[in-house]
């Protein structure tokens, strides 16, 4: 069964070999340096350069519609053979609303608020990032289910730094 997985950038290596990961999708600052793990092929990495923001901040890069396409795109290519693996500084964030994203782009017969709760109960820490999830929300015409479910499951537990977690793609 095809499984998403997310972790912190300091965990990205380990969880990478313990759930022997083909896929990497790293969403980290626009200017962030990340080591591809050993035995992702380069076209199986994806970085996309975007800042844990949800309004214009200068300096940063804010979440545009064109990341969540991106996003999309790459997680529709994966064969789904291996596991694919999200993370991003922290592995709260940015990280869980790509894996969220995914989760509601690759099993559009799952509610949205199924696939909000299976996070809350993977990641207590998880607080997907609200801008991904609207862009992502329209791009999927989810008509604002996928910003309710998200609201709905509400902040995660104060973290420095996510504890990696595995979130099946269909109902395990």
């Amino acid at each position: 069964m095809p499984t998403l997985h997310v972790c912190p950038l300091s965990r990205l290596h380990d969880t990478v070999s313990a759930t022997r990961a083909s896929h990497v999708v790293s969403l980290m600052g626009a200017s962030a340096t990340v080591e591809r793990p050993a035995g992702i092929a380069a076209e199986r990495h994806l970085f996309i350069g975007v800042s844990d923001i949800v309004e214009p901040l200068e300096g940063y890069v804010l979440p545009a519609p064109e990341h969540i396409e991106q996003l999309l795109a790459f997680v529709r290519a994966w064969g789904r053979e291996s596991p694919l693996l999200f993370h991003c500084w922290a592995g709260i964030s940015r990280s869980t609303a790509a894996a969220y994203i995914a989760a509601c782009a690759l099993a559009p017969e799952r509610r949205e608020d199924e696939i909000a709760l299976a996070l809350r109960e993977a990641s207590p820490s998880a607080t997907p990032n609200a801008r991904f999830i609207a862009l992502a929300d329209d791009l999927l015409d989810r008509r604002g289910r996928m910003v309710d479910a998200v609201r709905a499951i509400g902040r995660g537990a104060e973290a420095m730094e996510g504890t990696p977690f595995m979130l099946q793609l269909n109902r395990g």
